[in-house]
């Protein structure tokens, strides 16, 4: 129940992108769930990867090449999902960082809420 309802919370994040992005897109709430769905998946198999890879970068840069990597990732769910588009590599490092901020506020209100009850 708990994994729903997080799909749900970080389909709602990017719903509401396009509100605060101009050059975010999300067609309909089924482009959204598919979005955040496949979001998931590539940020369970294949972020750590990339993230052991650039360890190095990460270091020196203290850590803001996670961002890079973030905003790659979405800007690659957003090229594979029909019904989800991010203008530019920038926008998506933006929209990375505004995903993460709106998905996490989510998860705190509700589900620390649902597991109280």
């Amino acid at each position: 129940m708990r994994l729903l309802l997080t799909w749900l919370i970080n389909a709602a994040a990017l719903m509401a992108l396009p509100y605060l992005m101009e050059s975010v897109q999300v067609s309909s709430i089924g482009a959204a769930l598919v979005a955040a769905l496949v979001l998931g998946l590539v940020n369970t198999l294949i972020r750590p990867v990339l993230v052991l890879f650039t360890l190095p970068v990460t270091m020196v840069s203290m850590g803001l090449f996670i961002l890079i990597i973030n905003g790659f990732l979405m800007w690659t769910v957003a090229y594979w999902v029909e019904g989800f588009r991010i203008a530019s590599f920038w926008s998506a490092v933006g929209a990375a960082l505004l995903y993460s901020v709106i998905s996490w506020a989510l998860s705190t209100i509700l589900l620390e809420k649902n597991a109280n009850t």
